[in-house]
């Protein structure tokens, strides 16, 4: 206890001179971080799936069977990073991360062959939906703890907007001047605007600006509480990590089949490119409202019986999605899976800290991270294979269903881990 006194700065006199908590600076950036994963994410890369099958001649199936391999290693890069980030802080890595991002995205603009795209999508998961996902969220979790509820709520609604007015501006820029052009501009977008802005705002922790976490504790309370928490180890043998990871992972599996067909999933019924394209918007649109209320629930509610009210939220949707026949159902559709993923992302953003602290929670979070990628590897894969041996999507969402439902029942009877344990070892 005493080494951990005396490396808490007693000093409170952040990096600049703002009239506000240093921290929501750094959610702002985060949150424009999350954002800029985009190329890395499958809802991304869906927006191009369909024109790049068309220029390169590749087949469906090869290629969802491509993107599987690709997000699997791109999964590992999730473990690495988590230590990275608690050895040498979050700017140094995600300046480092984004850099290498823009650039590996501006290459696959200009892909020709086969073995070129599957080694640049490789590495865009890599980047993009594994590390700079995990360093994303590690950012806000570093600088708060008592008000992480209302901090990820902001980051969350932040985040929805960046992707809500993302989607239809890269998608309208794929229509009008090919994938390779909009490709060009979000590598542009990636390597010259985040990166330096992530470089000159984002700082360490509140301890390296010489501040206690959230502003208001006292240097006493900030040593107390420090000393509270779970190792990696610790983390992984509670029941909580597995039902809150799982139910996560498969909500990633779900959304990454859906995004990267999505547009032939509406085509199987009858509707156009336009509808899947708005369909985004309103799923971006209430999932900020998912935000809004999942926010404001963690901190009035059991976290347990919002996972389970999210996914049961998912399962209907799931179950009702072989059977939209008109754009309203379309929207309806699009209404209640958004607001199930707006429940979802806060969930996940901010259940690691709260039960399992902050000392490791790099590689806490780079391992749960670590699943949803895994997960959302399979979905699309999962899905091609479903369409191709049965003619139709819809026993694949029946299946996915039945098991989210499942997780939904379990997450009201899994006992959540008490952070009162004191960190003994390195983890």
């Amino acid at each position: 206890m005493n080494s951990l006194r005396a490396e808490i700065p007693r000093s409170t006199t952040g990096p600049f001179v703002l009239p506000f908590y240093y921290g929501w600076v750094n959610v702002a950036v985060a949150a424009l971080a999350m954002v800029g994963t985009l190329p890395g994410r499958t809802q991304g890369l869906g927006l191009i799936t369909e024109p790049l099958l068309a220029d390169l001649q590749i087949d469906r199936v090869f290629f969802a069977r491509m993107n599987v391999w690709a997000t699997l290693i791109g999964a590992f890069f999730c473990l690495g990073i988590g230590r990275l980030i608690d050895r040498f802080g979050s700017r140094v890595v995600l300046a480092i991360v984004t850099v290498a991002l823009g650039a590996v995205v501006l290459l696959m603009s200009g892909a020709k062959g086969v073995v070129p795209l599957a080694l640049l999508i490789t590495l865009t998961r890599g980047l993009g939906q594994s590390a700079l996902s995990v360093i994303s969220i590690t950012i806000v979790g570093q600088w708060f703890v008592r008000r992480l509820s209302l901090a990820m709520g902001v980051y969350t609604i932040v985040l929805s907007v960046g992707f809500m007015l993302a989607f239809p501006i890269v998608g309208a820029m794929v229509i009008n001047y090919g994938w390779r052009s909009a490709w060009t501009a979000v590598g542009l977008a990636v390597l010259l605007g985040l990166a330096p802005l992530g470089w000159l705002l984002v700082r360490r922790s509140p301890e390296a600006c010489r501040l206690s976490p959230d502003g208001e504790l006292s240097i006493e309370e900030h040593v107390a509480e420090a000393a509270l928490g779970h190792t990696l180890w610790q983390a992984l043998a509670t029941p909580a990590f597995w039902i809150f990871g799982l139910a996560s992972a498969v909500y990633g599996l779900t959304a990454s089949g859906i995004a990267l067909f999505n547009e032939s999933i509406l085509a199987e019924r009858g509707f156009d490119a336009s509808t899947y394209h708005r369909s985004l918007v309103i799923v971006a649109l209430t999932a900020l409202l998912g935000n809004f209320l999942g926010g404001w629930l963690t901190s009035k509610w059991s976290m347990k019986g919002l996972l389970a009210l999210a996914m049961g939220l998912l399962a209907g949707s799931l179950i009702a999605l072989p059977h939209v026949s008109t754009k309203a159902h379309v929207a309806a559709y699009a209404f209640v899976m958004g607001l199930a993923g707006g429940f979802v992302i806060v969930i996940f953003f901010t259940f690691w800290s709260r039960a399992y602290g902050r000392a490791h929670l790099g590689k806490i979070q780079g391992v749960a991270q670590s699943l949803t990628v895994l997960a959302s590897a399979v979905g699309p894969l999962l899905l091609a294979e479903c369409v191709t041996r049965t003619g139709s999507y819809g026993a694949m969402f029946y299946t996915l269903a039945a098991i989210v439902a499942v997780l939904g029942l379990a997450a009201l009877f899994v006992t959540l881990p008490d952070k009162s344990t004191e960190i003994l070892d390195s983890g």
